[in-house]
């Protein structure tokens, strides 16, 4: 199975080339040049990265612990909590793989009583047992 992932944060430099009229085509170099990358991606020790989103989650305050033991078991950070009366309001940040599904799970540690919203924040880099585990998979 052949995937395609972007590479970021790379920059690659051309030293020597030569032309040759006979052995010199237009697909011999493209050949060359990606043969290069890939040696270059191998021998720069690529990570994956992940998207990271930052979650603002607004619910009744007895289910506070709930919620922030959840977040925990998926790889999210609490970054603030805010009593609001009897509702509490967390900011959080977690990766998006984990909490694509989050509306069926805070609908059932909350009773259908919590709401959140979730914005992309930024990339950040897989932990290595995860990233093995990818890597393992994809190679089939």
């Amino acid at each position: 199975m052949i995937s395609h992932h972007p590479l970021t944060d790379m920059r690659v430099t051309l030293f020597d080339g030569k032309e040759h009229p006979v052995d010199s085509s237009d697909i011999a170099f493209k050949i060359a040049g990606a043969a290069a990358i890939k040696q270059g991606a191998l021998e720069a020790k690529p990570v994956l990265l992940e998207p990271i989103v930052r979650m603002r989650i607004t619910l009744p305050e007895a289910n506070t612990g709930d919620v922030m033991s959840d977040l925990n078991g998926k790889r999210g950070k609490v970054l603030d909590m805010t009593p609001q009366g009897s509702l509490t309001t967390i900011e959080a940040e977690a990766p998006l793989a984990e909490v694509q599904r989050y509306s069926a799970d805070l609908r059932s540690v909350t009773q259908g009583r919590g709401r959140y919203t979730m914005m992309f924040d930024h990339y950040s880099e897989v932990p290595a047992h995860i990233s093995q585990r990818i890597v393992e998979e994809t190679r089939g």
